[in-house]
């Protein structure tokens, strides 16, 4: 058994709780300190950017696969932030480089479809490269932390094929910084496979794939289903915008808030407003913070337009957002005032600087919960009285 993400230390220790003696062993790549269970062992990588660890945790993952024979079974447990926990770069490309290239695109505002091409076609492991590399039938059972569930993207794909191209890779270094923002060798290596010099990851109908199948058991719909039966339990009236959020996140609130307020003043009260997906931040400034916290920035704005009560908060389901220790933050129609009455700058200046982080430490309104040990991407609950 291989599992790997942000999930995996808890889904491991399950199924090796139904599997009993015939788990013969495995690997657990997760966020460090792991903590797993013989016959199984933990190794901690790095994230959002990989590292040496991270490097050696897809060489042992590249070599319990490789050494599977027919017969064998291997299941693989994957979740979201497997991409940069397991790494393993392809000829040529170096893991410094493979570092610049994923901070640059995240710094720039990829989406995880840019950044997943690009990963994928600088890795061995990636878009199919674990699947590929084993002779055991290879199960998958995925945690979905994208809005859409799909599969190859969710940890970049390590066991299906890849639809992604050389092409789609480097019009992503071109869309998310420029080829000058990126190491030589990496756009080199893009460039080699544009021309056809190197193999293609797997796609669909390739031999090597054969005998892998994956499902998704877990993502967003359930987080929110999670949410809504509190929220029910609770005593409100509930409303699910099944929408997937998207988009830039200041943007995203925006948004969000023009959607949400016929229903908020029409109906019962209170009212809990529960949607979820996964936002992008351009970075311009110099703050702190996270997509979740500038979109609670930015919906703070607005809020008591909605009513004399309102409440608001965004949170990543992971228990972390962006390089911050807080999951997120909440926001309600007291906050504009009481940054006032605290001497803050105003929110525009906040969000210039992208530092959402800093203006709801000053007010105590960040979520901080530490690591979850899942990831489904980001949910919104928004409270009226």
């Amino acid at each position: 058994m291989l599992g790997a993400g942000k999930a995996a230390p808890a889904m491991a220790a399950q199924a090796a709780r139904l599997l009993g003696v015939r788990l013969r062993g495995g690997l657990v790549v997760g966020l460090p300190p792991v903590e797993a269970r013989a016959p199984l062992e933990g190794v901690g990588g790095g994230h959002p950017v990989p590292t040496d660890a991270s490097v050696d945790a897809g060489w042992r993952a590249l070599a319990l696969a490789a050494g599977r024979a027919d017969g064998d079974a291997l299941i693989v447990l994957l979740s979201g932030g497997a991409s940069a926990l397991m790494a393993q770069p392809a000829p040529g490309v170096t893991l410094e480089d493979k570092q610049s290239a994923t901070a640059t695109l995240l710094r720039n505002s990829a989406d995880i479809g840019s950044l997943n091409a690009v990963r994928k076609h600088l890795s061995t492991i990636k878009g199919g490269g674990l699947a590929a590399a084993t002779r055991a039938a290879c199960w998958t059972l995925a945690i979905s932390d994208v809005v859409d569930d799909d599969l190859s993207v969710i940890g970049s794909g390590p066991t299906v094929a890849d639809p992604s191209t050389f092409d789609g890779a480097l019009e992503g270094l071109r869309d998310h910084g420029g080829l000058d923002a990126f190491s030589p060798r990496v756009v080199a290596r893009l460039e080699r496979g544009v021309r056809g010099e190197l193999a293609e990851t797997p796609k669909p109908g390739d031999a090597r794939l054969a005998r892998s199948e994956a499902f998704v058991i877990g993502g967003r719909a359930d987080a929110m289903s999670g949410a809504a039966e509190e929220a029910a339990r609770l005593g409100y009236r509930v409303l699910v915008v099944d929408e997937a959020v998207t988009g830039e996140a200041r943007d995203a609130a925006r948004a969000y808030l023009a959607r949400v307020r016929s229903a908020a003043v029409a109906g019962e009260r209170p009212l809990c407003v529960i949607s979820s997906g996964e936002t992008t931040v351009t970075v311009r400034g110099t703050g702190t913070g996270g997509r979740n916290q500038e979109f609670t920035l930015a919906a703070a704005i607005g809020l008591a337009s909605l009513g004399s009560v309102v409440a608001c908060a965004s949170v990543g389901t992971d228990g972390v957002d962006g390089p911050t220790r807080a999951a997120g933050a909440i926001a309600d129609d007291s906050t504009v005032r009481r940054a006032a009455r605290a001497s803050l700058p105003p929110i525009e200046d906040y969000l210039r600087r992208n530092d959402a982080g800093s203006f709801f430490e000053a007010l105590g309104d960040l979520v901080v919960t530490g690591p979850t040990g899942t990831n489904v991407g980001d949910l919104q609950v928004l409270l009226i009285q």
